[in-house]
């Protein structure tokens, strides 16, 4: 088990759920936009919300937007010390930093004393594209050994300043080299991880690796907090990773729909019922698993395996609960009573 830091309200590691991140590409200067945005992410189930502290301006906007937001807020910097200093000073509740990047042992042991003296954790953020000219040889041929000497080797800097509350991420944009370079972190520390895979192009194929990625490493039980990049609005990254945590059962706290693919055997319009069923039950008031099946192969023993499910044939269906024949009917009257009866038990579970 990894480390646990604490993140404004939120913890990251040692056993905690695991969150879900994404990032503003708001200009941070402007207080009301970035906050606009925030509020949006927050409503979408972002857990922590990171900036770009790029000039004073935008770190000493840290105050205002932190004053307006209830979830945790993370600034991003690169190079300039004092920029880290003045962020953490107005309150953010992470640091993004790479000591490595920021000047001599002087400068990161006041960065180092900083977040120290104001309990603000360190995500040490290794990238494939600005790795140290010294390691890029390396990563030529091995590209996770190299993002992990850098991880640690940035790491060590701020542990010889006696500081530890560290996050780490090493993310490049082939999932191949991210899962392994992951997978040595896990090994080698145990400091908490940040898991994504960076930078990965259109929308569509970016979320294909992302879940491919994060989804590989979270079902080895690596990874304490997660974000998806796209190169989109940012609600889209929060929604995906919900999803893959939600796919790989990392987290159940929404209404899970299982459905055939359809084939020559089927006598509805599946398609039709699923888009029925996920527009009529109520999201995120509760796990249930709901299924939606065509046939008489696969459809009984999968309706019967789930909390709730309806298998139907030609223009009848038959609606189980956990296991057992509840009811029968027209197509239509048992599309209308699975998402009635779902709805039923998410009310239940919401008594209890």
């Amino acid at each position: 088990m990894t480390k646990q830091v604490t993140v404004g309200n939120r913890r990251i590691g040692g056993g905690a759920p695991v969150s879900v991140q994404s990032m503003c590409n708001t200009d941070t200067r402007n207080v009301a936009a970035t906050v606009e945005q925030i509020h949006r992410l927050e409503a979408a189930g972002c857990e922590i919300i990171r900036v770009a502290v790029f000039d004073m301006a935008a770190a000493e906007a840290i105050r205002p937007i932190r004053e307006q937001i209830s979830i945790p807020l993370v600034a991003d910097v690169h190079f300039d010390y004092r920029l880290a200093l003045r962020a953490v000073e107005n309150g953010v509740d992470k640091l993004r930093i790479n000591p490595g990047n920021i000047g001599g042992s002087d400068r990161v042991r006041m960065v180092a004393d900083c977040c120290k003296a104001h309990h603000v954790p360190i995500r040490i953020g290794v990238n494939g594209g600005s790795l140290e000219k010294n390691l890029l040889p390396l990563y030529a041929v091995d590209p996770a050994e190299a993002m992990l000497q850098s991880a640690l080797g940035h790491a060590k800097l701020l542990e010889d300043c006696g500081f530890d509350d560290i996050v780490l991420s090493l993310k490049c944009t082939t999932v191949a080299a991210t899962v392994a370079a992951y997978r040595l972190a896990h090994e080698k520390s145990d400091y908490p991880l940040h898991v994504g895979i960076t930078e990965t192009g259109p929308v569509e194929g970016g979320i294909i690796k992302s879940a491919a990625g994060v989804g590989a490493l979270l079902l080895d039980g690596i990874g304490d907090t997660i974000r998806v990049s796209l190169t989109c609005d940012p609600v889209r990254e929060v929604e995906t990773g919900l999803m893959i945590l939600r796919a790989v059962g990392v987290r159940k706290d929404d209404v899970e729909i299982v459905s055939c693919p359809t084939c020559g055997r089927t006598r509805c319009n599946v398609e039709e019922a699923v888009a029925y069923v996920n527009a009529h039950v109520k999201h995120n008031a509760g796990y249930l698993k709901v299924a939606v099946m065509g046939c008489a192969v696969n459809g009984p023993g999968e309706a019967r395996a789930a909390d709730l499910g309806v298998a139907f044939g030609d223009g009848k269906g038959v609606l189980f609960r956990k296991g057992e024949i509840i009811e029968s009917g027209s197509y239509e009257t048992m599309l209308r009573r699975v998402t009635e009866v779902a709805n039923e038990l998410l009310e239940q579970q919401s008594k209890v």
